[in-house]
């Protein structure tokens, strides 16, 4: 099930995204579906007809996971980190699809990172593997943009995770996925620059989400980011950044100054 926020008047609203590529439409959700579940209104409309936004603004917290592919590790010039590395961003990072990345004026060296995003559905803590299945609520795209000469600089990387639209999300959330063998890809102007699989993460979806949930009580609508494959690079003033990940679909965000 694709789950979608959405505005069309003033307000957003929630849906479920149906139909073929091209001809989809969304079925509008009564209220919440984290807290109130998925009951339909009977309200539907043309996907082409609304304009879709983030499809959760985490309660919380975003919480990042770097170098968790090695070839990703290797390009950056470090080694893997003996356990999943941690990181924070604020929820005022995220944006939806088609917003825009603004740029920060304390950067020149802006880097995409094309993600899979995995959404917290209930509020958990030190969940075991066996149970994470039970507190996911599905998953999405996301691209963990990174000031890069600040994250050289600062002790923390807090600025240069963290800034204003740092973090775009969508364009929904699959509820219904199998995270083990998916292609994560990533297009800079329609050039292909990341090709990568979630098959190898070095930490699995099941363990970050037990790793995280050890150091943070986790919350519906927290977010989770796995990592970026190897191949990423600067975004600069106008280019567009595609996040295309199997079974999920494309986030399409362009950088402005």
């Amino acid at each position: 099930m694709r789950i979608a926020r959405f505005v069309q008047d003033s307000d957003p609203a929630f849906g479920v995204v149906d139909g073929d590529e091209g001809h989809e439409e969304i079925a509008v959700i009564k209220g919440d579906p984290f807290f109130s579940g998925v009951q339909l209104t009977g309200e539907r409309h043309k996907l082409e007809d609304v304009r879709l936004l983030a499809p959760i603004i985490p309660r919380s917290k975003v919480v990042g996971i770097g170098k968790n592919y090695a070839d990703h590790a290797a390009e950056m010039g470090g080694d893997v980190p003996p356990a999943p590395l941690m990181f924070l961003k604020p929820n005022t990072s995220v944006i939806g699809p088609n917003d825009p990345v603004v740029l920060p004026s304390f950067s020149d060296e802006v880097s995409y990172e094309a993600e899979l995003a995995v959404v917290i559905g209930r509020i958990c803590k030190d969940v075991p593997l066996d149970r994470v299945d039970e507190v996911i609520f599905g998953y999405t795209c996301a691209n963990d943009l990174t000031a890069r000469d600040a994250q050289r600089t600062d002790n923390q990387w807090a600025r240069a995770k963290g800034f204003d639209t740092s973090c775009p999300l969508g364009p929904w959330i699959e509820t219904e996925l199998d995270t083990d063998d998916l292609a994560i890809r990533g297009y800079l102007n329609g050039q292909l620059v990341q090709d990568g699989n979630t098959s190898e993460m070095i930490w699995s979806v099941k363990e970050l989400v037990s790793y995280v949930s050890q150091a943070f009580t986790l919350l519906p609508g927290d977010v989770i980011l796995t990592g970026t494959p190897a191949g990423v690079g600067l975004i600069s003033d106008g280019q567009r950044y595609e996040v295309d990940i199997e079974g999920i679909g494309r986030l399409l965000n362009t950088a402005r100054s």
